[in-house]
């Protein structure tokens, strides 16, 4: 295992709390933009149809998958410029 995986590790997993904890916050202002409501539905919520629920998961699946990927990408090319080595 090279030392620009080893330093990704650690880094990557931080960063992805990090990155998780952005993720939730964007969605929940781009629900309530696009919503106009506080609180997105619940898969369980009873007073909410199929297509707003389904919705809601498919817009707070497409923003995760986002900013996971600018998440990891970023940590990649800034293991890359300490270390000069692509991790993997």
């Amino acid at each position: 295992m090279s030392g620009a995986t080893i330093l990704y590790k650690p880094l990557g997993m931080a960063f992805g709390m990090l990155g998780g904890a952005v993720a939730g916050a964007v969605f929940r202002r781009t629900w309530k933009a696009v919503a106009g409501e506080d609180d997105a539905p619940d898969a369980h919520d009873e007073e909410r149809s199929w297509n707003e629920i389904l919705v809601a998961a498919a817009l707070q699946g497409a923003i995760f998958a986002v900013v996971k990927a600018a998440v990891d990408r970023g940590g990649a090319v800034g293991v890359r410029r300490l270390t000069g080595r692509w991790p993997g």
